[in-house]
């Protein structure tokens, strides 16, 4: 089997903000019914984790859940954990209205470092930063594609894109990281 590589082989950019690819994650989809308490106990049982409020990621050591929508959430699990994680999410939801799909090479995650990160995204993303509190996620745009974005650190800020824009969105977090284009922020 072939070892798992990011799209971008580990980018980085040093601007007035440092973007990273954050390389492999795994990544699960689980849409169901976020309320029940069969979803919940086959989340924690597997995962640790709760199932987030509204527009939260939960984190413990390399295991997160983010709330996507009010029927789905995304695991996030290290990548060769990823479909054994999808298969036991799967088998602890059998019978249930539940989905569980493996998503991890279909995605690429990035990481913006630094106190300007917002001030870097803030040219790319319709937010409001300044309210964005850790551990909040936000389902927006970059530019002209579609992200998730969350305060990951106090200094950081975890995004993920289809793996397919990779390129473009490291493109896009670059320039706008790019010393010269501080906006006073």
């Amino acid at each position: 089997m072939a070892e798992a590589a990011s799209v971008l082989d580990g980018a980085r950019y040093t601007g007035f903000v440092t973007v990273t690819d954050a390389g492999p994650r795994g990544m699960i989809t689980l849409r169901g019914d976020l309320a029940s308490d069969k979803v919940a106990a086959a989340l924690r049982e597997v995962t640790g984790l709760a199932v987030p409020g509204q527009r939260r990621v939960l984190a413990e050591g390399e295991t997160a859940v983010a709330w996507m929508s009010p029927d789905e959430v995304l695991v996030m699990v290290p990548h060769a954990e990823a479909p054994t994680v999808a298969e036991r999410l799967a088998n602890a939801l059998a019978g249930q209205f539940a989905t569980v799909a493996e998503v991890s090479d279909a995605r690429a995650v990035f990481t913006l470092s630094g106190g300007m990160a917002d001030a870097a995204l803030m040219k790319l993303c319709p937010v409001d930063f300044a309210r964005l509190e850790r551990g909040e996620i936000r389902r927006t745009r970059a530019a002209q594609v579609a992200v998730a974005l969350w305060r990951s650190g106090a200094e950081e800020v975890t995004l993920v894109c289809f793996r397919s824009v990779a390129a473009y969105v490291f493109g896009l977090l670059s320039n706008a990281a790019a010393p010269g284009g501080e906006t006073g922020l």
